[in-house]
């Protein structure tokens, strides 16, 4: 049986790899669940799906691109570094998201590395034939002409952030957006945060000092507080009003 005739099979990270993206029940935000069948049905002979474990490397900072990853389950951290050494998260990515698009299309290097942060499925796309497949379907391009404007207006989201808000608001703003990736509900059994201190604080631009003053001030204000890998959100009004919600 072909690969791309298989519906679904075993893979070794604990999770059932879904190839057929027809008959896929994972549809997520990503334009590729919301292409027309047509199009969805000339995109499939094109894509392999593969699963990495966590920690596994996509590409890295000035890698020249080979293709696009579509994140279907897992996490992965992009991430770039500065020139004396210090790393900041630009994103963690969810299923749904496309990785490496912008340096697919422009053609220049990756300016970010991509590593999993947990057991990832993906779907590859080599770059020529994704170019090729874009060339022929007009409803992929738009799409891909709106996430990449998404993109940008996140990346000066950011840099308005780093640049305007201090520690407290930013890592406000963080937990706000871990409470929505969890339905938009922080429960009594809290929200997972498979994060360190020196990763929250490479995501805010901070010191791991910086933050782990910041969340004991939260903590003492009975506002939020993380145990091990899972978030409280205590006063849910304080953090909205810190995150300038």
């Amino acid at each position: 049986m072909g690969s791309h005739e298989m519906m679904a099979m075993h893979s070794p990270y604990g999770m059932e790899l879904v190839e057929n993206c027809l008959a896929c029940k994972l549809c997520s935000g990503s334009f590729f669940c919301h292409l027309p069948k047509s199009v969805m049905e000339a995109f499939q002979p094109i894509k392999f799906t593969i699963a990495h474990p966590a920690g596994a490397t996509l590409f890295v900072e000035g890698q020249v691109c080979r293709g696009i990853y579509i994140l279907c389950k897992g996490r992965v951290k992009l991430s770039a570094t500065s020139k004396d050494g210090q790393t900041l998260i630009l994103k963690v990515a969810q299923p749904g998201e496309v990785l490496g698009l912008d340096a697919a299309i422009s053609g220049i290097p990756h300016e970010t590395t991509a590593e999993t942060g947990q057991p990832c499925q993906l779907n590859f796309v080599k770059r020529d034939d994704f170019l090729k497949f874009l060339k022929e379907h007009g409803a992929a391009s738009m799409h891909v002409a709106i996430q990449l404007s998404r993109e940008c207006q996140q990346a000066y989201q950011q840099l308005r952030s780093f640049t305007m808000n201090s520690a407290p608001q930013r890592i406000a703003r963080l937990m706000l957006e871990w409470s929505h990736d969890d339905s938009g509900v922080a429960t009594a059994h809290g929200i997972k945060v498979a994060l360190t201190h020196d990763e929250i604080g490479q995501i805010i631009g901070m010191s791991r000092e910086t933050v782990t003053r910041t969340l004991a001030s939260f903590r003492k204000q009975r506002i939020a507080e993380i145990h091990g890998s899972t978030l409280l959100i205590q006063n849910m009004p304080a953090i909205q009003k810190l995150a300038g919600a």
